[in-house]
């Protein structure tokens, strides 16, 4: 019987031996062809793009004159018209011996793309009449998602004589989220003057503002009749915090600091006045 089994094992042996080499060349192969197919994956796709469809697919179940006008519809009423009221600033300015206000705001109509806006700015003392108040209106067209392209007319009511402007400049938001806008102005007397401004709005919370801004004026040359000489004219900075209690009513308190520069600095010495001046501020923002 040993005998027998023995002889059996003998005779088994070889295929047995020849299955396990046949299935492992199997493996072997299937592991080339993977070896194969990855080597092919880490290549570049090259191949062309699929085709842009040219079809619509409500077309097929609806009338396709109908499906037009609405598509043509649809795309109009993303050209949207809007308008807005900005009370950027309205204030009580207290001044050491000589209390005073200021303001500035705006009004604008349009879309994205293309706005007409009112502004007005303007400060002075109490029981005087206001040192400064100009109005322009403005033309912006978007030259990209963050900038316009400002161009229009300003009249300075005061301070005496009066002046109008061309007005031509780039207003917008630049990186990091702080409001920027440059001016370039050429008056009807053919005296040019500049502005460069900017703020920001820091968020404490989500209803407490600190907004600090600073702008700088520039006159390229001497203008004796408004009391203005050639160079830096005067730069304004400030600091407000505000608490917005509802959407588009915030009240605020802070600092405004301004300072006349070099010849005029000392036009407002000859005029008994002190070329630098800081007030305590508390005031409304408001927006439409």
């Amino acid at each position: 019987m040993k005998r027998a089994l023995f002889v059996l094992a003998l005779i088994s042996a070889p295929a047995a031996a020849q299955d396990a080499m046949d299935h492992s060349g199997h493996v072997m192969a299937g592991m080339d062809t993977a070896q194969e197919t990855g080597s092919d994956s880490e290549e570049p796709c090259n191949a062309p793009p699929p085709p842009v469809p040219d079809d619509i697919l409500a077309d097929r179940y609806y009338d396709a004159a109908r499906m037009k006008a609405a598509r043509m519809h649809l795309a109009h009423m993303g050209h949207y018209t809007n308008a807005a009221i900005l009370i950027d600033e309205l204030e009580y300015r207290a001044v050491d011996g000589r209390d005073g206000y200021g303001w500035k705001a705006q009004a604008w109509y349009g879309n994205d793309h293309d706005r007409i806006a009112v502004t007005s700015e303007g400060e002075g003392a109490f029981s005087k009449a206001a040192e400064q108040v100009e109005t322009s209106l403005l033309w912006r067209h978007a030259i990209d998602p963050w900038f316009n392209l400002e161009a229009g007319l300003r009249h300075d009511f005061r301070p005496d004589p009066e002046r109008t402007y061309a007005v031509v400049g780039i207003q917008g938001l630049a990186p990091y989220w702080f409001e920027l806008e440059s001016q370039l102005f050429v008056s009807d007397q053919g005296d040019v003057h500049a502005r460069l401004g900017a703020s920001y709005d820091q968020r404490i919370t989500q209803r407490l503002i600190l907004e600090p801004e600073a702008e700088v004026n520039l006159a390229f040359q001497d203008v004796p009749e408004l009391g203005v000489a050639s160079g830096f004219e005067r730069i304004e900075l400030g600091a407000r915090l505000r608490y917005e209690i509802m959407p588009g009513v915030g009240p605020y308190l802070g600092v405004h600091w301004e300072r006349r520069l070099g010849g005029n600095a000392d036009l407002a010495r000859q005029e008994g006045e002190s070329p630098s001046q800081v007030a305590a501020v508390l005031g409304l923002r408001a927006w439409f």
